[in-house]
C-alpha cells in the first residue's frame, strides 16, 4: 500500500500545501490505492520537505519525482498517449505553477501580515507549547530566506502581485473553455493545475492575485470539475 506522508488538511482544502494536494490528486486520478498519513513531520522526511511516499518500504520524496516513480512502477494511464508537443506544454505550465506562481502566493500567505496570521494558525495552531512560541517564526524566517534566494522575495508587494496576476492570466487564457488543461482528456498536469489553482481560489487569504483569479470564471469552473470528478 502506498502511504502519502503530508501535512494535515487546512483552509478547508484537501491540503493547504499545493505540492501535497498535487500528489493526492494524481493518486486519485491514476486510481492508485493509497493511505494518507497527515503527520506533517518534516524531520522524518528524506529531504526535510513534504510530501513523500512510502511504497511498501520504497521511500520517494519530491512530488514530481514521486509521480515519475509511480508511472514507472504502476504504468502511465494519464500521460502515456501525450504527443511531444503536449509534453512540452505540460512541462512549461508545471514550471509556471511550481516555480513562479507558487512563490507569489507564498508571499501573500507567509509575508503579508493578514495572510501570515491565517497561515500561522492553519499550519502551527496545533503545536504544543512551547513549540508554538518559536517554531512558526523560525519556519517563516526560513521561507522568507528561500524566497529571496529564489528571487521573488526581492520584489515589492506590487511587483509580486503583478507577476502572480500575469501567471494566472496565462493559465486562464490557455485553459479557455477546455475541460482539462491539455484538452478533452485529463493529464498529470491537471493534478498540478487543480492543486495550485484551488489553493489560490479557495484558501481564505485575500490578495490581488486571488481576486484576479476569481475574476476569471473558467478557473473556478475547472476546479469545481476536478473536485467533482476526483474528490467527490
Amino acid at each position: 500500500m502506498i502511504k502519502l506522508i503530508q501535512f494535515a488538511p487546512a483552509f478547508g482544502l484537501p491540503n493547504a500545501s499545493p505540492f501535497c494536494m498535487k500528489l493526492e490528486t494524481y493518486l486519485r486520478m491514476a486510481a492508485l490505492p493509497f493511505e494518507l498519513v497527515n503527520s506533517g513531520d518534516l524531520m522524518k522526511a528524506p529531504k526535510k520537505k513534504l510530501p513523500y511516499i512510502d511504497d511498501d518500504g520504497t521511500v520517494v520524496a519530491d512530488s514530481s519525482f514521486v509521480i515519475d516513480y509511480l508511472k514507472g512502477r504502476y504504468g502511465d494511464p494519464l500521460d502515456g498517449a501525450l504527443t511531444p508537443s503536449e509534453r512540452a506544454l505540460a512541462t512549461a505550465f508545471q514550471r509556471l505553477f511550481e516555480e513562479n506562481l507558487y512563490w507569489a502566493v507564498v508571499h501573500t500567505r507567509w509575508v503579508q501580515p493578514e495572510g501570515w496570521a491565517m497561515t500561522r494558525q492553519a499550519f502551527f495552531g496545533r503545536l504544543p507549547v512551547p513549540l508554538r512560541w518559536f517554531v512558526p517564526a523560525l519556519a517563516r524566517r526560513s521561507l522568507v530566506a528561500e524566497m529571496k534566494g529564489q528571487g521573488m522575495g526581492r520584489h515589492s508587494d506590487a511587483e509580486i502581485h503583478a507577476i502572480g496576476c500575469r501567471d494566472v492570466g496565462a493559465v486562464a487564457d490557455f485553459l479557455a473553455d477546455k475541460p482539462f488543461m491539455l484538452g478533452e482528456k485529463p493529464s498529470s498536469l491537471d493534478a498540478t493545475a487543480h492543486a495550485f489553482l484551488a489553493n489560490l481560489l479557495w484558501a481564505p487569504v485575500d490578495s490581488p492575485i486571488q481576486r484576479h483569479a476569481r475574476a476569471r470564471p473558467t478557473l473556478e469552473a475547472y476546479c469545481q470539475r476536478m473536485k467533482a470528478r476526483y474528490f467527490a
